[in-house]
């Protein structure tokens, strides 16, 4: 079991019970942690008779639109006026799964100058505790989900009994902590495992999670994969595997958002790469994300050289041009450069 301040514990549960309507946020291009955690607690507090909802930033990615079945999240960018409404009429705001609010893009002013008190829950690195009146925030676990799992234990209409959380809260918070540790591949701790284990007791059909997750993507995920692994990947004498995907080879594909999701770690499978980096091609900047293995840390790396950061084995960032390359197709020799320098000595 995950030990929390009994102080904040006890503060949450008085910010509950007296809220009566209550908006959770999470960051942009919401991932399944984002959305499994932000979905789970909001499918607790409705059992519990409050008037929650569940406002992302932009539209959750059709691999995993599975995961709002039980709970429909509002689309910032589909009316900002009425969402930003709906915020400032809260009494209570939860962010999950992000450390800042600025990292809810459009979303960011409206939250930060809503009135409401501001409840953070999250594992990421360096949170903006200034902004919020109550943070948990703890980066040695696996998820946001599973933080979130620990702390609505502690609720009285729980008591520590995963059995009596609402089913759709059960099941999302598993299929949160699952797509964010790779399917326990990655930041997997012994509370970890615990969690899995009571919300399986408690009966969450894992095997259903794990068929909407990783046996329901489209052929043309598969093709681009193939792709990229053959005639994109690099790899440098020192270990570094290196994949750069292109708006054109993402639409010459086909292939949505979400359906790259997973491609930084195929590297990982080949005995020689110690760490992998993955870049995006967005507007205006990549995407960037970077694994390693247990006795590298990259979190450094990506704050240096992708105004990110993260977790020791799972970080990410951004590479814009003009500011940081000429243009897009001066991404490979900056990041190969920056490769080599990183794993000089080590």
């Amino acid at each position: 079991m995950l030990h929390l301040p009994l102080n904040d514990i006890s503060r949450l549960h008085a910010l509950t019970k007296d809220a009566e309507r209550v908006a959770i946020v999470a960051h942009t291009h919401p991932d399944g942690d984002a959305i499994g955690s932000a979905c789970a607690l909001c499918a607790f507090l409705q059992s519990l008779g409050k008037e929650a909802c569940v406002i992302l930033p932009d539209s959750v990615d059709q691999t995993l639109k599975f995961m709002t079945q039980d709970v429909v999240p509002l689309v910032w960018t589909d009316d900002p006026a009425s969402a930003a409404a709906i915020i400032s009429s809260r009494d209570l705001l939860f962010c999950l799964d992000c450390n800042a609010w600025d990292r809810t893009a459009g979303m960011a002013d409206a939250l930060s100058g809503a009135k409401a008190a501001k409840v953070l829950i999250d594992h990421h690195l360096g949170p903006d505790t200034k902004a919020f009146d109550l943070c948990f925030s703890k980066s040695y676990i696996s998820s946001a989900s599973e933080l979130l799992y620990w702390i609505l234990l502690t609720f009285p209409e729980v008591d520590g009994d995963a059995s009596k959380l609402p089913e759709a809260a059960a099941r999302s918070l598993m299929t949160g902590m699952t797509t964010d540790t790779n399917n326990f591949a990655n930041s997997v701790f012994p509370t970890t495992f615990e969690m899995a284990a009571d919300l399986i007791a408690a009966g969450v059909d894992r095997d259903a999670i794990l068929a909407s997750l990783y046996n329901n993507y489209n052929e043309r995920r598969f093709r681009l994969m193939g792709h990229m692994l053959k005639d994109v990947m690099t790899i440098t004498p020192e270990g570094a595997a290196c994949m750069i995907l292109r708006k054109d080879d993402r639409q010459a594909y086909g292939v949505n958002e979400g359906e790259t999701d997973g491609f930084v770690n195929l590297p990982l499978g080949i005995g020689s790469v110690r760490m992998s980096i993955f870049l995006k091609e967005d507007e205006g900047h990549y995407r960037v994300s970077i694994r390693s293995r247990k006795d590298l840390a990259i979190n450094q790396f990506a704050k240096d050289c992708f105004h990110g950061g993260g977790h020791a084995q799972a970080s990410g960032g951004k590479l814009y041009w003009p500011a940081d390359i000429p243009g897009p197709d001066a991404a490979e020799s900056y990041v190969l450069s920056a490769l080599k320098d990183f794993l000089k000595n080590r």
